[in-house]
């Protein structure tokens, strides 16, 4: 049957046997026993399924996996060991030295620092751009090395949506990978692999726990890029000696999954925690209602703040009169999330000591879990970036980034008000 998201959310990613436990229990295992060895043989050629070692499979991480990729729509998925994680691995199994990125500059700043700093180091370079650019302009940073195209549905800090159909068409024109992070959409509010993504990143750290528990992150492969005879892509039409010859482009499916589990989470053992893995699953049930809860509280708040004298601006699609409204409609129907961001009438002291009046949101490094928590990216998570950069990013130096949670939405507003009165 084809369930709906919600109930996908309690029932996808592991169904017992009779007799078996409930939910997936704990695999704390590094390693598993097998009499056959012939039939351990078999698994280290990817000629069976099943686990033989922690560093690349678990049956705790399978049960996250299998949840995730049901909820995105995916053929399968990777658990890693964090949202950055997940990203390098991506780059990792498409790219190598001399290949190129193009990437939306309106990204998370620890995303942007890896393409912009990092993966250079390692011969793969990455050139930005402006999301609202036009798609001549950003034609014109594609070249033959060029492996993936990579956006945010919803980016962070800058609030910015993503037009999915125009990039798709893009990246179907040249026939390059459209990678998108859906960390702060959630497959709840949007499914990329709809709209024509085919790898779809998470930072599992964010709604998908929920709780602010466990680090990780999820590759998610839609199963709709075909690699067999695309030039761009030699490393998936060649025989992998590694593994006897085989060509990942002949898979039937999960070709991209099944490369980056087989070689770059062999080789880097980046792979999720089993105890991670099972906070996450758990967190994943009540991720509908979370995320309806989420985006009807931010809502209410960006409407608050947007009326208010001591508030310069405020970026929230919810907005009848935000840039983004009307994409947001469009991929986003059902809510727009619990992230905002705003600006106060003043200068950076004036910001501090709004936050730090704050009783109720806390100051944290983090974002989209069940608590209000707020930032100053300029100072924090974006804190690498030149001036010049935070422009390009979306990030004025003025800018909050407030993750409204899921407490009673009339306390999250009288704390604000609180605080905006001290400044």
């Amino acid at each position: 049957m084809n369930y709906k998201r919600d109930t996908i959310c309690v029932q996808g990613g592991y169904r017992p046997k009779s007799g078996e436990s409930r939910i997936p229990p704990i695999v704390q295992s590094t390693t598993f026993f097998y009499e056959s060895t012939q039939g351990m043989a078999d698994l280290f050629d990817l000629k069976a399924d099943g686990y033989f070692y922690t560093r690349l499979a678990n049956p705790t991480v399978a049960a996250f996996e299998g949840k995730v990729a049901e909820l995105e729509g995916g053929v399968a998925a990777l658990g890693c060991a964090s949202g950055m994680s997940a990203i390098l691995l991506l780059a990792m199994t498409v790219c190598e030295e001399g290949d190129t990125i193009v990437s939306s500059s309106a990204i998370y700043g620890g995303s942007f620092n890896l393409f912009s700093v990092t993966l250079p180091k390692f011969g793969i370079k990455t050139r930005f751009f402006d999301p609202d650019a036009s798609s001549e302009d950003i034609e014109k940073l594609i070249d033959d090395k060029t492996k993936m195209i990579f956006t945010e549905t919803v980016a962070n800090p800058s609030i910015k949506i993503i037009d999915f159909e125009r990039i798709a068409a893009i990246a179907k024109k040249y026939g390059i990978l459209f990678v998108d992070d859906n960390t702060l959409a959630t497959p709840i509010l949007c499914r990329p692999f709809e709209w024509g993504a085919n790898v779809v990143v998470h930072s599992s750290s964010k709604y998908l726990d929920g709780h602010a528990a466990a680090l990780g992150g999820v590759i998610v492969d839609g199963g709709n890029f075909n690699f067999k005879g695309n030039k761009r892509y030699p490393s998936f039409n060649t025989p992998d000696e590694s593994y006897h010859g085989l060509v990942y482009a002949d898979l039937p499916s999960a070709q991209f999954a099944t490369k980056c589990r087989a070689q770059m989470m062999r080789d880097t053992g980046a792979i999720m925690s089993p105890q991670n893995a099972f906070l996450s699953w758990l967190g994943c049930d009540t991720l509908a209602l979370r995320m309806e809860r989420h985006s009807y509280n931010a809502a209410k708040a960006a409407a608050y703040l947007e009326k208010h004298p001591k508030i310069d601006w405020v970026l929230h699609a919810s907005l009848p009169n935000n840039k983004y409204h009307a994409l947001a409609k469009k991929y986003m129907p059902q809510g727009t999330g619990g992230m905002l961001s705003f600006g106060i009438k003043g200068d950076v002291k004036d910001a501090a000591k709004f936050m730090e009046s704050l009783q109720l949101i806390t100051q944290e490094t983090h974002v989209a879990d069940v608590r209000s928590c707020i930032l100053h990216p300029a100072s924090t998570t974006h804190r690498q970036l030149s001036k010049e950069e935070l422009v390009a990013a979306g990030v004025p130096e003025n800018l909050i980034r407030l993750s409204v949670g899921i407490e009673n939405p009339d306390d999250i507003l009288a704390d604000i008000e609180q605080a905006l009165a001290k400044i």
